[in-house]
């Protein structure tokens, strides 16, 4: 694997990057190209791209009581993505239904243990909610989740938190959504830089052990359970990766600050991208082995997100929004009527463990699929007025 500091001194010659500071250092001022100025940095909530995750969003709280939706990180990222959407479009409807999920899961919430990075995902949404109405207990939730992450999660010798409570604790490239998310979404919400230093300690821990030279992310590091074949690399787990990194640095932006090593990184991860994007304009579960396994919705939603979220904050010039507007269209076939004239996403498969080329390529789709509806949304959001 390529060392991460490494990584950001060979991206040097970008007019991005300024220079390579030690590996603890993510705070530098500046950073983003005079292009994203030109550049809304915020979605458009008047398009067909937000209607469309509107309508989405519509029929699934219709079809879908929020009491009989579970308490993981699957149904944690749908949660987060329906506040953003009330966020953007100004509608309560979203918003009030992960208040009625949060409500419901709280009651008793000896329930839900946190005991890993998928179990601490519900804090993301819950952030938003403690924002939005103040109440101690998604607040409760956040700080159990926090306290796991801060004080309990099993750690490699570098520092990387574990995804599970296991002897020895192994890195997933999941993990960087699952507890990334509650970092970044914390220091935005209190504004309490050291959250966004430790999502970036964590992603530079996570990318030495991970990234290989290509660009892309393995699944897993120190995963003794199963064998994953060398050269394979997992379509959503990549995914989760550049959602969360491009968050964080739009984050830091805010901030008027950026992340030369990490900048580097997603910016390597965004070329594999872009190289193995099919005509369709979706990706292949396996990214890497075109035609051997199938195209997936959710990966590429996520990529997606990601590569529209680069562009525009200036990380990526206009050569990408082709490749963008083709993500988009092929995103659209996924997408088709139920019975009622309703959009249901298609296409998703399901949850994944490392293993080798044949655990992914046998994992089966499925419709309607919670992280699946999540992923779409926010990369329709994401597009839209680009």
């Amino acid at each position: 694997m390529r060392n991460l500091l490494t990584i950001a001194c060979l991206a040097a010659i970008s007019p991005l990057v300024a220079g390579c500071g030690s590996p603890g250092d993510a705070r530098e001022s500046g950073g983003h190209a005079s292009a994203a100025s030109l550049r809304s940095s915020e979605p458009d909530p008047n398009t067909q791209e937000v209607a469309l995750a509107r309508a989405i969003a519509d029929r699934y709280i219709t079809e879908h009581a929020p009491e009989s939706v579970g308490w993981d990180w699957g149904e944690s990222v749908l949660m987060m993505v329906l506040t953003d959407l009330s966020r953007v479009t100004g509608a309560s409807a979203y918003r009030d239904y992960a208040k009625r999920w949060a409500d419901h899961h709280t009651l008793l919430p000896i329930l839900h243990p946190v005991y890993s990075s998928d179990s601490a995902a519900p804090a993301i949404p819950n952030i938003a909610l403690d924002r939005d109405f103040g109440d101690a207990r998604y607040a409760g939730v956040v700080d159990r989740s926090l306290d796991y992450l801060d004080h309990w999660a099993p750690r490699t010798p570098d520092g990387g938190i574990s995804h599970y409570p296991l002897v020895p604790p192994t890195l997933w490239a999941d993990s960087l959504m699952m507890f990334g998310e509650i970092f970044v979404r914390h220091a935005e919400r209190t504004g309490d830089a050291a959250r966004l230093d430790q999502y970036a300690t964590q992603y530079r821990i996570f990318a030495s052990h991970l990234q290989d030279p290509s660009g892309w992310f393995v699944h897993a590091y120190n995963w003794h359970l199963a064998q994953q074949d060398p050269g394979v690399f997992w379509g959503r787990g990549n995914g989760w990766v550049i959602a969360s990194g491009t968050d964080y640095l739009r984050v830091r932006a805010q901030r008027s600050e950026s992340d030369v090593a990490i900048t580097a990184s997603i910016r390597q991860l965004s070329d594999a991208i872009l190289a193995s994007q099919d005509a369709s304009g979706l990706w292949w579960t396996v990214v890497n082995r075109p035609g051997e396994t199938y195209l997936e919705t959710s990966a590429s939603a996520l990529f997606t997100k990601g590569l529209a979220r680069a562009y525009r904050d200036g990380m990526l010039d206009d050569s990408v929004k082709p490749a963008i507007l083709r993500a988009v269209a092929g995103l659209k076939t996924r997408i088709v009527n139920d019975a009622q004239g309703r959009p249901v996403v298609t296409g998703t498969s399901g949850p994944t463990d490392p293993g080798g080329f044949s655990t992914y390529a046998n994992v089966k789709t499925s419709d309607d699929v919670t992280y699946g509806v999540g992923a779409v949304i926010m990369a329709l959001v994401e597009v839209s007025g680009l």
